[in-house]
């Protein structure tokens, strides 16, 4: 796995989309899409989602780690890709760091799980010439 650093623009666009949709696929490549309302940048080469209520996202997770997240941003017109592997936690550090944050916001919500997600590229996705272009 090779780690990339989010250039500030990207996190600033991934920073103001919501909800977020992510992608993941199970094993033999059955993809599953979804929109996340709890994503959280931890650094320039980390994300923490919340899963509140994945049923087949946690099931791909579970059998192939591989997720990708879209971000776009209306004003700028800036989209972008980004591919990373991610990590379940269900107990420990950062469990309880995303159980704070989700009941912070709403204490009814389930927070069953932490997703890590590290970044390992970043894509140009909006139209045009450069569209689908590696950035990092």
């Amino acid at each position: 796995m090779h780690l990339v650093k989010m250039p500030a623009e990207v996190k600033e666009v991934l920073a103001k989309q919501k909800p977020i949709p992510i992608a993941t696929a199970t094993k033999d490549g059955t993809p599953n899409v979804v929109f996340i309302n709890f994503m959280k940048i931890l650094d320039d080469e980390t994300l923490l989602l919340s899963d509140n209520f994945f049923l087949k996202t946690a099931a791909n997770l579970s059998e192939n780690p591989r997720i990708s997240l879209l971000c776009y941003d209306a004003e700028s017109t800036k989209s972008y890709q980004i591919k990373g592997s991610a990590k379940v936690h269900k107990a420990g550090p950062v469990f309880e760091e995303m159980r704070k944050w989700v009941h912070g916001v709403n204490p009814k919500l389930p927070a069953k799980a932490a997703v890590v997600v590290k970044v390992e590229a970043v894509y140009d996705a909006i139209w045009g010439p450069s569209a689908g272009k590696l950035i990092v």
